[in-house]
């Protein structure tokens, strides 16, 4: 009598190790547009806090000359949550493309 488990395939070490190395390689895009959105919101909306809370005659000069690109935008606490905003989508939209970008090119190796 034979056992069903002795007609099962096992796969070689060989092809273990390919299956191994292509599922360590390969990035959550979703979780790296969220930590990448994440890490670029909190630069933007945390430098303009301390702009905004140093104060002084011309507050964040430089830092303001973002409302050219992000419409609203300005060295204000309000313009602090904007920017967040504007920053986390930018960076996750930035972080999701390196991970797809990186997935198809470990694929290749």
């Amino acid at each position: 009598m034979t056992s069903p488990y002795s007609r099962m395939q096992t796969p070689s070490d060989e092809q273990l190790a390919i299956e191994t190395r292509r599922a360590l390689l390969r990035l959550r895009e979703r979780a790296w547009a969220v930590a990448t959105g994440l890490v670029c919101g909190v630069v933007l909306g945390g430098g303009t806090i301390v702009l905004v809370l140093r104060g002084g005659s011309n507050v964040g000069a430089h830092l303001g000359l973002l409302s050219v690109y992000l419409p609203g935008y300005s060295v204000t606490a309000v313009g602090a949550v904007l920017g967040f905003g504007y920053a986390f989508v930018i960076g996750g939209v930035l972080g999701w493309l390196a991970g797809r970008l990186y997935n198809v090119l470990a694929r290749n190796t």
